[in-house]
């Protein structure tokens, strides 16, 4: 019973891109956190930028943990994994199995608050994660190629196709905003060129 966040932490001898020639290796605990920041940052432009209320920490919660199945269950490639759909309706047995198994590892009583992040999150965030997700393996591609790796080059134009796809806002805001730094190397990201930010902003809510 005592062995979830011990198997959480094991999140990083999980690689990632298992069929694939990578520059740099990614596990799935650094996946998980580079969606839990896009998916907080997605909810976030959401409601700030569209005004549709989101609940950005809930947001990055549920991406910390949407697969933290895979400690058991390993990280199947997906080729294999959307190879047809029975593959893909086992496979979903498997992650939901994984889940139970996970959850079993806590006390009683704690229970409750991880169950639905290990379900997988609620109706209105899914979408959100699941871009979350893409974007992630997006960025991925975008770094293997700038390293010389064509090896993720249809990767990267099928992924960004399905990111198209999803018509949402906050996706394409993200797209037009943000995804062009991740095509500057560390000189061109203007690290001393930015605005000077109103600290009154952090003071306002600490009181």
């Amino acid at each position: 019973m005592d062995s979830f966040y011990a198997l959480i932490a094991r999140m990083k001898n999980i690689d990632r891109w298992a069929l694939m020639r990578s520059v740099t290796r990614e596990n799935v605990q650094e996946h998980s956190h580079m969606v839990a920041v896009l998916a907080h940052a997605l909810a976030v432009i959401r409601r700030e930028v569209y005004g549709v209320p989101c609940d950005a920490n809930a947001a990055a919660a549920a991406a910390l943990y949407h697969d933290a199945g895979e400690i058991l269950t390993g990280d199947l490639p997906t080729p294999i994994k959307y190879n047809n759909p029975e593959i893909m309706a086992a496979y979903r047995q498997v992650e939901a199995a994984a889940a139970q198994k996970l959850l079993g590892m806590l006390p009683e009583e704690l229970r409750p608050a991880y169950a639905p992040l290990l379900a997988g999150p609620d109706p209105d965030l899914k979408p959100l994660v699941k871009a979350a997700d893409k974007l992630s393996a997006y960025i991925k591609c975008i770094e293997e190629r700038r390293a010389g790796n064509d090896e993720f080059l249809q990767a990267e134009r099928k992924t960004l196709e399905t990111l198209r796809g999803y018509h949402m806002p906050e996706v394409d805001y993200f797209l037009e905003k943000f995804i062009p730094a991740f095509e500057r190397t560390l000189d061109e990201q203007g690290t001393m060129d930015y605005q000077e930010p109103n600290l009154n902003i952090l003071s306002e809510k600490e009181t």
